[in-house]
């Protein structure tokens, strides 16, 4: 079984586009592109990865899948389309004639109205997504958990994901019983996957332990069982906490316990499943 990183970024840094990117992450101040990740990936033993948008422009898709055009190991796109554009089915149409685009993302964590994705515009975008066999990749904080199942809820056939575990807050330790039964009520939907990625981002990035991630990872697998959980790196964010093989020390070790079907199905099985790979 391929062996699938299902959350990883390219980016050519531009401090104005890229301002997310601040003084304290100096350490991914700087581009990163395929030729940085392919040699990470295979010291890894990662055979392929998913390629996720970062800015939400057409330009972003144009370039993202022109680095999958020119690199095999990158075995999805997750690009950004306007869903409340009324046009919207024509450029779903369009992307529909590249294989590797797989799927779509807006950055949902960073708008003002939290509840956007139920917005009628909004949905209108959703639903029509399943007709031209793509994903959707749901970016989110905990606050905005509840409006994520009323989403799947309101799609049952709609595959969609969580991104790195709608980001708890791991740095100070807060597992909160609001985060467990959002993320319960949210998995109550089969529809919806969830990416165990991101987790160092949202822990203390110099003194993060492994055993500060097992309660959230202890919900997530819960949640959603071994065959609705994905394995990502979010490379090269995850930097701010480590290299690479320090990031997937932690779910390796996680997951040691499980069963070899269960492992497989984490590192690569899902996401193939998922997007199609």
């Amino acid at each position: 079984m391929a062996r699938i990183d299902a959350h990883q970024h390219f980016w050519k840094f531009d401090p104005v586009r890229d301002s997310w990117i601040n003084n304290d992450m100096m350490v991914i101040q700087r581009d990163f592109l395929p030729a940085d990740l392919e040699p990470v990936l295979q010291a890894a033993g990662i055979d392929g990865c998913v390629l996720v948008q970062v800015d939400q422009s057409e330009e972003e898709n144009k370039f993202q899948l022109g680095n999958a055009a020119q690199y095999s190991f990158i075995k999805g796109v997750v690009g950004w389309v306007d869903l409340q554009d009324p046009h919207v089915e024509e450029k779903l149409a369009y992307y529909k004639a590249f294989p590797k685009m797989k799927g779509f993302r807006h950055i949902l964590q960073g708008e003002p109205n939290r509840a956007l994705m139920l917005k009628p515009a909004f949905k209108n975008g959703i639903g029509l997504l399943k007709k031209y066999g793509f994903t959707y990749d749901i970016l989110i904080f905990p606050d905005q958990l509840g409006y994520t199942q009323d989403l799947a809820a309101a799609y049952p056939n709609q595959p969609f994901v969580v991104d790195h575990l709608a980001k708890p807050n791991i740095k100070d330790r807060k597992l909160t019983a609001e985060w467990k039964a959002a993320i319960r009520n949210v998995a109550a939907c089969e529809n919806v996957m969830c990416k165990i990625s991101g987790m160092v981002t949202e822990a203390d990035w110099k003194h993060w332990k492994p055993e500060d991630f097992k309660p959230y990872l202890d919900t997530v697998v819960e949640a959603f069982g071994p065959r609705r959980i994905l394995y990502g790196s979010d490379w090269p964010v995850c930097l701010l906490g480590g290299s690479y093989q320090e990031v997937m020390q932690i779910v390796l070790d996680y997951f040691s316990t499980h069963s070899a079907d269960e492992q497989e199905a984490f590192f690569g099985g899902n996401a193939l499943r998922f997007y199609n790979l």
